[in-house]
């Protein structure tokens, strides 16, 4: 793609002006001095009218690039004959070209010798000639450009220049801490660095105090920013300051902060970070669900899903639910918190409504840049079901339990008891009180994810200390779905066997009815249902879990002492 000077961009939008047409300039359409008018000739008056008239087609004209358009436009009808290239370059001390995809800045600006503010926002610039910027400007804004150094710019003495923006860039290397000094920009007042790459808060301050006439200054965005030891160390070292962020200095907050620049070994590069999950709502009661197991995992990733470490908190909550012949369910809540550093799990929690796991950890950031970059894609949050169903113990299984015997002795005493008490004994045995309890085995966890949620992060870039958040999933589950569909072949074809058995068993008491047996073929059909034609209603659960990250801030010199030497 073909490069667009400036110059280029702003000579278009003059002869946009259109100053030579009508109503504007020396054309027939003027009444003469001498009074040889015809009829269809105006007077200037008539033709300001023209030009000021909102109605008017000829009213219609962008201004917002400099606030001398409205008077040029009135003096090319007042004094057509004054209008010559160079009267109207020294004409204009404003120029905002905003995102008109300037690339270079060339030295045809130099034709406007009265220039005092020059916005260019948003354009494609990379870096800046400096010879190419007049020495009278005052204002200078280059925000959201791209430009990776600040080299040229610094070369450039602009001893005028009283407000500078040159935020939103991919700066805040060494070099570019260098390059800010009070030599070039002397009568600099005000300072925008917000949203750069700036990591070193302590090299960056010195070089800002040099700036003897600096009262505004704007780093929120930076890396460094995310650090407890922002904005002490810099209301603290900058005392000439009066705004920082927006914000006024309080002579109380100077008080507070009073130290900071004097401690020795100050650790400035490290973010603190505390991930809090508080109260989880909403989670169905595992008791309710027949035949089937209920565990959940709540997991946060970035956007993209790479990590290199990971940050994590993982709550877990067991709870088993004996359901008579139908086995057990182990169910288990997990919320896990997944971001590039590093890992931490919690104890685990028995089941409950409400279920409060008050579970925090802290985490030290050494790579700023890096964790400014994950708080910009924010968290996944990922709810995970792992369910664990316990079955009766096979025939085989039940037998190879008593001690001193094997299968081939019980089968050896053919004939000296009955077949169907060989067969009880095999999935019975006995507790202490001699009462009959079956041996359960469990079979192989199951995941799922139910659903996922993304938590924005921001707001704690642009300066929010804390953010919490109450995150939503809509769990949505089939019955009887999953806890058959994703039984192994194998599984099925023992649970058949066991039918078999059970059958030949008869009753468990006089004139009842095998309760295993009837609920586990229930589950079958419930099974088979879902795969025909007409499927089960999807049911749906709102659960809810409180998240909480918070950045550790130093509100005075008592409270940074003790990490001084940590």
């Amino acid at each position: 793609m073909a490069s667009k000077t400036l110059s280029s961009e702003i000579e278009k939008m003059i002869r946009h002006l259109c100053l030579n047409d009508f109503p504007c300039g020396n054309g027939s359409w003027r009444k003469s001095k001498d009074g040889g008018d015809g009829p269809e000739r105006e007077s200037a008056d008539e033709l300001l009218d023209l030009l000021k008239c909102p109605r008017s087609p000829w009213g219609q004209v962008d201004d917002s690039w400099s606030p001398q358009v409205s008077t040029l436009r009135e003096l090319a009808v007042l004094t057509p004959e004054r209008l010559r290239k160079n009267f109207i370059y020294n004409h204009f001390t404003t120029l905002r070209i905003v995102d008109k995809g300037v690339s270079v800045i060339d030295d045809g600006l130099l034709k406007f010798s009265k220039l005092e503010e020059l916005v260019l926002s948003a354009n494609l610039l990379t870096e800046i000639a400096v010879e190419s910027l007049p020495i009278t400007l005052k204002v200078l804004e280059l925000r959201a450009n791209r430009l990776s150094s600040l080299s040229g710019l610094s070369s450039c003495r602009l001893p005028q220049l009283q407000y500078l923006s040159l935020g939103s860039n991919p700066i805040g290397l060494h070099e570019d801490v260098s390059c800010i000094t009070g030599r070039k920009w002397p009568q600099l007042v005000c300072l925008d660095l917000s949203d750069c790459d700036f990591e070193d808060q302590q090299a960056l301050v010195k070089a800002l105090s040099t700036l003897s006439c600096l009262k505004t200054l704007i780093l929120e965005g930076n890396p460094f920013t995310l650090a407890p030891a922002y904005p002490g160390l810099t209301v603290d070292t900058l005392t000439q300051l009066a705004y920082l962020d927006g914000s006024d200095i309080s002579p109380e907050e100077r008080q507070q902060f009073r130290g900071f620049a004097t401690m020795n070994d100050l650790k400035a590069d490290t973010a603190l970070a505390t991930v809090s999950v508080g109260r989880m709502r909403g989670m169905p009661d595992p008791t309710n669900l027949a035949c089937k197991s209920v565990s959940d995992t709540v997991s946060t990733t970035t956007e993209d899903g790479s990590t290199n470490t990971s940050l994590q908190s993982n709550r877990n909550h067991e709870r088993k639910i004996h359901r008579s012949d139908c086995g057990v369910v182990k169910t288990t809540e997990t919320c896990s918190i997944t971001a590039p550093m590093s890992s931490h799990s919690t104890s685990k929690l028995t089941w409950s409504e409400v279920m409060d796991f008050s579970d925090s950890q802290t985490y030290a950031v050494i790579s700023l840049r890096d964790f400014k970059t994950f708080l910009k894609r924010g968290l996944y949050l990922r709810l995970e079901e792992e369910k664990i169903v316990s079955r009766p113990a096979a025939s085989e299984d039940a037998l190879s339990d008593k001690s001193g015997q094997t299968v081939k002795d019980m089968k050896g005493r053919k004939g000296k008891e009955p077949q169907d008490k060989l067969i009880s004994t095999k999935v019975k045995s006995t507790d202490k009180k001699g009462t009959s309890v079956q041996r359960l085995v469990d079979d192989a966890p199951i995941r799922r994810i139910l659903g996922s949620a993304h938590v924005p992060l921001q707001s704690l870039i642009r300066g929010d200390p804390e953010l919490s958040v109450i995150c939503e999933f809509d769990l949505q589950h089939k019955d009887f779905e999953v806890d058959v569909a994703q039984t192994p072949h194998k599984d099925l074809e023992k649970n058949k066997n066991e039918d078999e058995v059970l059958k030949q068993r008869g009753s468990c008491g006089k004139g009842q009815k095998n309760v295993s047996h009837s609920k586990c073929k229930e589950s079958k059909k419930q099974y088979v249902n879902t795969q025909s034609d007409n499927p089960q209603p999807v049911q749906q659960d709102k659960v809810t879990v409180e998240l909480r990250v918070q950045l550790e801030k130093w509100g005075s010199l008592s409270e940074a002492q003790p990490h001084q030497h940590s």
